[in-house]
């Protein structure tokens, strides 16, 4: 079969089963199976693909799989990260917090950095490659992300994995107070009681990855508060969080006696990214 009848049977099968963004996902599919990049698909759709790869790929995304799951990987901030089922797939929105820690780590010198609920990886080690004079490390508790975590770092030298549970500040007893120049998170933030109602390719997701607690708060006010003691004065807290959480994000930071607090939008211009200095 070329890599042009594989498409085109990948686009049938997934429109008539009802699967959403067809052709992206058939293009995805068929050229990842041949191991070329999505662009170079025209000039190599004549080329032969084994079948049954193909074939496993649109039962799973039937199914319900989510696609980053199924293809095993994923571009995120100019690099390509693997995922699979119990870690967090990184999203575009989150490219937005890791390109502000970036260029906020760009303008210090040899700055430390902590990425907590670190998932695969995707911010610590974008971070970690886009400022080479930065230390960085990746704070997470689940064994299953810590697997993706450590092959994304892999190579990244300065770029450190560390099994750990953030709502516990106290078991890091060996990160010195007043040491870390940027804090940066993704946590979990979702309500408890929404998590059912999501769609379905999210449920595939790990639930530790998206429930925030009753209110979605819980790991903002915890680290707010418990790990603010290993910011540098004037060192930075960047956190991703849901569109209507700003106002509550602020409070909290308010409450513990942060400066500079500002939300900022994404690209859909949404509230999505919380920014404060200690």
């Amino acid at each position: 079969m070329t890599l042009k009848d594989a498409y085109n049977y990948c686009v049938y099968f997934l429109s008539a089963n009802g699967v959403d963004e067809a052709e992206f996902k058939a293009l995805c599919i068929v050229c990842s199976v041949a191991g070329i990049k999505n662009s170079e698909y025209e000039t190599h759709k004549e080329d032969t693909v084994m079948l049954k790869p193909v074939a496993n790929a649109l039962w799973k995304l039937k199914n319900g799989e989510p696609l980053q799951y199924v293809l095993g990987k994923w571009d995120f901030y100019e690099s390509e990260f693997y995922v699979g089922r119990g870690v967090l797939i990184p999203r575009p929105e989150t490219e937005e917090l890791t390109d502000l820690a970036v260029k906020s780590a760009k303008n210090m010198n040899s700055p430390l950095v902590y990425d907590l609920c670190s998932g695969s990886g995707c911010i610590g080690i974008s971070i970690a490659k886009a400022v080479p004079q930065s230390s960085v490390y990746c704070v997470e508790k689940s064994a299953d992300a810590m697997t993706y975590l450590l092959k994304n770092a892999k190579g990244v030298s300065n770029a450190h994995a560390v099994s750990g549970d953030v709502l516990k500040a106290d078991s890091f007893n060996d990160i010195a107070q007043n040491s870390i120049d940027i804090i940066v998170s993704n946590p979990p933030y979702i309500k408890t009681a929404e998590i059912p109602n999501l769609q379905r390719e999210v449920l595939f997701e790990p639930k530790e990855a998206l429930d925030g607690g009753e209110n979605g708060f819980d790991f903002y006010k915890y680290i707010i508060k418990e790990w603010k003691r290993f910011l540098k004065p004037g060192g930075l807290l960047l956190f991703e969080i849901g569109e209507e959480q700003g106002w509550e994000i602020t409070s909290l930071l308010k409450e513990n006696n942060y400066k500079n607090i500002s939300v900022k939008n994404d690209m859909y211009g949404n509230a999505r990214i919380a920014v404060s200095q200690k």
